[in-house]
């Protein structure tokens, strides 16, 4: 192979690493990666090995109220941690908050955060879906089944959020629904 073919392929090779790398560094566990680092109030951000730059307090933060809500569903402590991010305006972070407060019961402060998720990101299919279960608990079928058409319309009838809300509704009024 030629020196010009191999500075050519080690060149394509480096960009392609450089595009890669701001995705891998917000993949959070649930598939619904911490918001961007220029949303929302900004914390100190430190320059990483590739040269982007990420807020690694915010990912690291909202990665340990992921953890407290989901491992110890510990909901109360969950909310006071996303709202220490002081991100709350940003859809991830409202989701989670909206979720917490439905967990506990709170549903009047649960729909205000849904909805300030969805007026963040019009499109942020988990606060569709999370959105939807509110609406299965409250008997509100035909809203649920709305938010199962939006959640269609952005990721389509296969994502696990579509999945999710979908078996929701099948299951008759009244019964008990765990998620």
């Amino acid at each position: 192979m030629s020196k010009f073919a191999i500075r050519l392929l080690t060149l394509a090779m480096f960009s392609m690493a450089l595009v890669a790398a701001p995705v891998l560094a917000y993949a959070a566990p649930d598939n619904d990666p911490p918001p961007a680092a220029s949303g929302g109030k900004s914390k100190p951000k430190k320059k990483s090995e590739n040269g982007s730059r990420t807020d690694t307090a915010f990912v690291e933060g909202y990665r340990a109220a992921y953890a407290t809500i989901y491992d110890r569903n510990d909901y109360a402590s969950a909310i006071a941690q996303l709202k220490a991010l002081g991100r709350d305006d940003s859809a991830a972070v409202a989701n989670l908050i909206g979720y917490s407060y439905r967990k506990l019961g709170d549903y009047k402060v649960s729909q205000v955060w849904y909805e300030r998720a969805l007026k963040a990101d019009p499109n942020h299919v988990k606060t569709w879906q999370y959105y939807g279960l509110w609406q299965v608990e409250q008997g509100n079928r035909d809203q649920a089944q709305y938010h199962l058409s939006r959640i269609a319309a952005i990721s389509g009838t296969g994502s696990e959020e579509y999945r999710s809300l979908a078996d929701a509704l099948e299951k008759p009024p009244g019964t008990g629904l765990v998620y």
